[in-house]
């Protein structure tokens, strides 16, 4: 957790002489592949997360289009671990998307996102952990992360940009973000939280937390997959029977010895293996993203060694009718001279954006979030956990698990939501101002499946209303 240290009254210079660099800022008013002027205020930079400014975080941040002095104020993170924030900006909750033609060689498309959540709230996209999007390291050791240390760092860079943007201490803020960073996030949340209890400056006016189909505990979410598969028809009841007698419900890290258990597994593993495991419903397709390249050692964005650095392929592309087509979009788009020259990022410190970074040199060191999230409902925070009902990488059932482990009373029970008179999914209400949503027909990333019904959830969730 964060060092209680004694807020004292320091001047601004004197809080920047002791954070060290501030984050250096600019304002894009074009981007290439959008026609005429944003419509938003962007502005993109860099924030020191370190003692020495040897990690550098690149940020994208997008003011509310609706009212930026009063709106909430949320950080971003995109999960992986190493999975740009670009993603979340792009194909979640941001203002803009990239039209969906088949790829000619040309620079992609961005268009307006009409569901982009900036239309009520302001949004810090940040890359995090360090080696993610545009962000990097100058040095081999800052090269090193994992769950723990880009939490105490992300909340480092968090202060220094609050620093740099006093106007926005007042707004109530919150931090989201889906995918894996749910395993990290609560700690952030509780970094915050004791740096403002500890008269930390500047004191942020944290409010809460959302997370859509978070990692949370790891056995818990494995586990929550067998119910998931047997509910949705995957499965047979024979076999679902048989996984719970001879695997006594714990599907994750069984004992190599128990080789009944492992047999039912691989019967399950055979059952699912045709599917697309982040949204069944949809046609198993290929990954867009580049493979590890084991020239690099798993240390890509160390900037030591610039001379041996070996640029990895394109990604493969997918079939036109996938979802993951207009993700390779993003790479071909964030990797062309003219947009990194617009969003202003620094020549030759990165030398292949990718969308999700796979060789990260990073220890996955929180096995289980589950204690964090109770020390945060204790302190009174809001928090909404939403789920694609239709995800089998991190199920709603796991996610349901450890929250009714938690054993907090009910105060408004199972029942719809909806979006234009049609159910839009389902949600309960916890004594601990927790809301768990599920979302019908959404996948791994809901907002990306269901952007509509996402910001109506979102919208009315941060105005403090019914769902």
């Amino acid at each position: 957790m964060a060092k209680s240290v004694q807020r004292a009254s320091l001047p601004l210079f004197l809080l920047l002489v002791c954070l060290g660099t501030v984050a250096s800022r600019s304002n894009v008013r074009h981007l290439p592949g959008f026609s005429g002027s944003l419509p938003f205020e962007l502005e993109t930079g860099y924030i020191g997360a370190d003692e020495d400014d040897d990690v550098q975080l690149f940020y994208y941040f997008i003011k509310s289009e609706r009212n930026p002095a009063k709106d909430p104020l949320i950080l971003w993170l995109s999960g992986g671990p190493g999975c740009t924030s670009f993603y979340g900006l792009a194909y979640e909750t941001g203002p803009l998307t990239f039209k969906k033609v088949k790829y000619d060689g040309t620079l992609p498309t961005l268009e307006l996102n009409p569901h982009s959540w900036t239309k009520v709230a302001n949004i810090i996209f940040l890359d995090a952990p360090v080696g993610t999007g545009f962000s990097y390291s100058n040095t081999l050791q800052a090269s090193l992360t994992g769950d723990t240390k880009s939490a105490i760092q992300t909340y480092t860079a968090l202060r220094k940009w609050f620093i740099d943007h006093p106007e926005f201490l007042s707004n109530p803020f919150y931090i989201s973000g889906d995918s894996y960073i749910g395993v990290v996030i609560p700690l952030l949340v509780l970094e915050v939280s004791d740096g403002n209890k500890g008269e930390i400056e500047p004191a942020i006016n944290l409010k809460g937390y959302t997370l859509g189909n978070p990692l949370t505990d790891w056995r818990i979410d494995n586990n929550g997959k067998i119910p998931f598969a047997h509910g949705m028809g995957l499965i047979s009841d024979e076999l679902y029977e048989s996984l719970k007698r001879n695997c006594k419900e714990e599907y994750y890290d069984v004992d190599p010895s128990n080789k009944e258990c492992h047999k039912d597994l691989e019967a399950f593993s055979e059952c699912v293996s045709g599917l697309e495991i982040s949204q069944i419903l949809e046609p198993k397709c290929l990954r867009a993203s580049p493979k590890p390249n084991e020239n690099t050692g798993g240390l890509r964005r160390s900037l030591n060694d610039n001379s041996s650095k070996v640029l990895r392929s394109p990604p493969p592309v997918p079939g036109f009718e996938c979802r993951s087509y207009v993700r390779i979009l993003s790479y071909h788009w964030a990797n062309d001279d003219r947009v990194q020259e617009a969003l202003n990022v620094r020549k030759g410190k990165v030398q292949e954006w990718l969308r999700c970074n796979h060789d990260l040199p990073y220890t996955a060191d929180i096995v289980s979030s589950i204690e964090h999230h109770a020390s945060l409902s204790k302190r009174g925070y809001r928090s909404l956990i939403y789920s694609g009902d239709h995800d089998l990488t991190i199920t709603f059932k796991g996610t349901e698990a450890w929250i009714k482990s938690l054993n907090y009373s009910i105060v408004d029970d199972w029942r719809p939501w909806t979006v234009d008179a049609q159910v839009a999914g389902y949600t309960r209400t916890y004594a601990n101002k927790m809301s768990f949503v599920t979302v019908k027909g959404g996948g791994h990333t809901a907002p990306e499946y269901k952007p509509k019904e996402c910001f109506a959830m979102f919208d009315r969730w941060i105005s403090r209303n019914p769902l």
